[in-house]
């Protein structure tokens, strides 16, 4: 490994402008794009931690003690788990967690699942960039943030789906096509996760993500659904709710950019008619099936997946980024610094992780390309049927483009469920904190949609304070009056 002071310097250095598309990862900014491999310790870490073989075993209170995670210089004074499910024995296909338990009241908080995006986005973008206990400094340390959501929730971690961040497999066929395939492979590892820490098992089980985890929520909140209706099923998982932010569900109803982009003043009409032009052959593209071919239209629009991030968007607005309408670029040094302590050899011994690569969704795009054609594939129907039997929140940054917020009402609208005439006609109500207006919000039956005030894409990264008080007053219900 390299000095600390070079290898920060060595990724700063090589950082790619700040592009990076929705489809296959949004928070790629913090990757060189002309690196040639993930991140590896090269042989000095051992073998990453595999915990099925415990859990099958039946040695559970062996395995939450080769779980957890060690203390270092760099990592200490919070306790935490983490390692390894087997998910598809086949191709030796493992899915990556860490599991922090909560600050307090650890006997009744609610169990909190995090989702990163991408497809390809690994979790720990989530921990350690917006709501989890710490943060990476500049030099190498975790220090504590502020409106953790971990102060009143065991929180739980996984990278997602197979190939992201430390999870691995061992053919190409081990990687996920479509979201029944990640749907089932999440349920396993949360269903060995509960067998690991099966006093976690009776609390309130929560599923939350953002971005293109706007799939995954349902896909597994679907998928736990069907289980638990099945008398068969060896484990009942108590599923209480999900949190969806600024999430991509539903592309053909989400597909409203160029009136969005016309309004904010940052294209004109002659940019406008190019979108409007396009973004009607995606969805003909979507109506006959021909994923591919809504995937190619909207990357050459938009995203810039396909070509290093030269999309018509970014070449006519000089825009970097699309996370907020008021930043043309980000600052990458959070995601530097992360990338940084994952790579030191003492982190990766304290993790479990062993010499497994963390993946560079730039050099190692496996995760976004076997998913291409799930992309422009809805999973609104999924969300209509959990609708009629769990409470849903649906928050969005009030400043994000790529999945903003008229879009995500938009698809909202047009679902059917029990209470769909009721949310298109119910009046807003105003939430505040500290006296303050935070955020806007819709109750219609188990829907909640919420406008977040001053934020765009990474709502809890963003606004922090209100985050951390909006998913608390979803996941407590009754303790913010009027609310949920």
């Amino acid at each position: 490994m390299q000095p600390i002071g070079q290898l920060v310097v060595l990724l700063l250095g090589l950082v790619l402008p700040l592009t990076s598309g929705l489809f296959i990862n949004p928070y790629t900014k913090f990757w060189p794009r002309d690196s040639v491999s993930s991140p590896s310790t090269k042989g000095n870490d051992g073998d990453p931690l595999l915990l099925t073989p415990y859990i099958e075993q039946g040695k559970i209170v062996e395995g939450q003690a080769a779980a957890r995670v060690n203390q270092t210089s760099r990592l200490k004074g919070f306790k935490s788990y983490s390692g390894f499910f087997t998910v598809d024995k086949r191709y030796n296909s493992n899915l990556y967690f860490w599991y922090f338990p909560a600050k307090v009241n650890r006997t009744t908080a609610p169990l909190v699942l995090w989702l990163q995006g991408g497809p390809g986005a690994s979790s720990m973008f989530g921990l350690f960039v917006e709501n989890g206990p710490f943060r990476v400094t500049r030099e190498l340390v975790v220090e504590a943030r502020e409106h953790s959501w971990y102060e009143n929730h065991h929180l739980l971690y996984i990278d997602n789906p197979v190939g992201t961040g430390f999870s691995f497999t061992d053919s190409d066929a081990g990687y996920a096509r479509d979201q029944v395939q990640i749907g089932e492979q999440l349920y396993l590892a949360v269903s060995q996760f509960l067998q690991l820490f099966p006093q976690l098992q009776t609390l309130p089980f929560y599923i939350t993500g953002e971005s293109y985890a706007g799939k995954y929520v349902p896909a597994l909140g679907y998928t736990i659904h069907q289980k638990n209706a099945n008398a068969t099923s060896p484990l009942r998982i108590n599923l209480a709710g999900m949190a969806i932010g600024n999430g991509y569900s539903d592309p053909v109803n989400q597909l409203n950019y160029g009136a969005y982009l016309y309004q904010l003043g940052l294209i004109d009409s002659n940019a406008l008619e190019r979108f409007e032009r396009d973004e009607s052959t995606t969805a003909d593209c979507i109506a006959k099936k021909d994923y591919s071919c809504a995937f190619k239209v909207m990357d050459d629009l938009l995203d810039g997946d396909a070509n290093g991030g030269n999309s018509f968007f970014s070449n006519i607005t000089g825009f970097a980024t699309y996370f907020n309408y008021l930043s043309t670029a980000e600052d990458p040094m959070e995601e530097i610094n992360m990338v940084a302590f994952l790579m030191l050899d003492e982190t990766r011994r304290a993790l479990h992780v062993g010499d497994q690569p963390f993946t560079n969704p730039i050099v190692d795009n496996r995760v976004e390309r076997y998913l291409q054609d799930d992309v422009f594939r809805s999973i609104a129907p999924w969300i209509e049927e959990l609708l009629q039997n769990y409470r849903i929140m649906f928050y969005n940054g009030q400043l994000d483009i790529i999945c903003a917020y008229p879009m995500m009402v938009n698809y909202l609208q047009k679902l059917q469920f029990n209470g769909a005439n009721y949310y298109r006609t119910v009046p807003r109500g105003t939430l505040e904190f500290d006296g303050e207006i935070a955020a806007y919000f819709k109750l219609a039956f188990g829907l909640v949609e919420v406008l977040v005030r001053d934020a765009g894409h990474m709502v809890p990264r963003d606004q922090p304070k209100w985050a951390h008080r909006l998913i608390t007053a979803f996941t407590h219900p009754g303790s913010v009056k009027g609310f949920v």
